[in-house]
């Protein structure tokens, strides 16, 4: 049996697929997110497409974000959306490739976790426009609390960024 919180925790997930049929997996993973012992699923937002990041030569990523509550400890859910992925036809080949479906823990409630294998906040996610934008639509006031800031001032500064970095 998964380990348990005391108290349930908000946690975001970012879902992401650029194989097969890309839609159909992101529903399925976020259908089996919400059946997972003690987690309800709050959010899931809009789809977005997106260029891919890492080797060349693959197709576009279709990309969203989910909001859940759930009493799993924050190792526990890592090992369930990995489940989820392997269940779903992911086979971990090189990195940043292209795969059925990608589960990542973004946010786990006020948490900053530094373990082998997980780190919560992700330590990517405040770069990466493909998980700010559907977290933003989803869940905009949530606190980074390694940084202090929301979810919509870190795609706020994102966009700045990727602005001045225009020719």
């Amino acid at each position: 049996m998964p380990r348990a919180e005391t108290l349930p925790q908000i946690a975001c997930i970012a879902l992401g697929s650029n194989l097969g049929d890309r839609r159909a997996a992101i529903e399925n993973a976020s259908a089996k997110i919400a059946t997972l012992p003690g987690t309800t699923l709050h959010a899931l937002s809009t789809l977005i497409e997106t260029a891919p990041v890492g080797p060349p030569g693959q197709g576009d990523f279709l990309n969203a974000a989910a909001s859940i509550e759930t009493t799993l400890t924050p190792r526990a859910l890592l090992d369930a959306l990995l489940r989820i992925e392997q269940s779903l036809g992911r086979v971990r080949g090189r990195r940043w490739g292209p795969r059925t479906i990608d589960l990542d823990l973004i946010l786990f409630g006020d948490r900053v976790i530094d373990e082998p294998g997980l780190t919560v906040p992700h330590p990517m996610f405040r770069e990466r426009l493909f998980v700010l934008e559907p977290l933003a639509e989803i869940k905009p006031g949530m606190t980074d609390p390694v940084t202090g800031r929301t979810v919509r001032q870190l795609l706020d500064d994102r966009l700045v960024a990727c602005r001045s970095n225009e020719p």
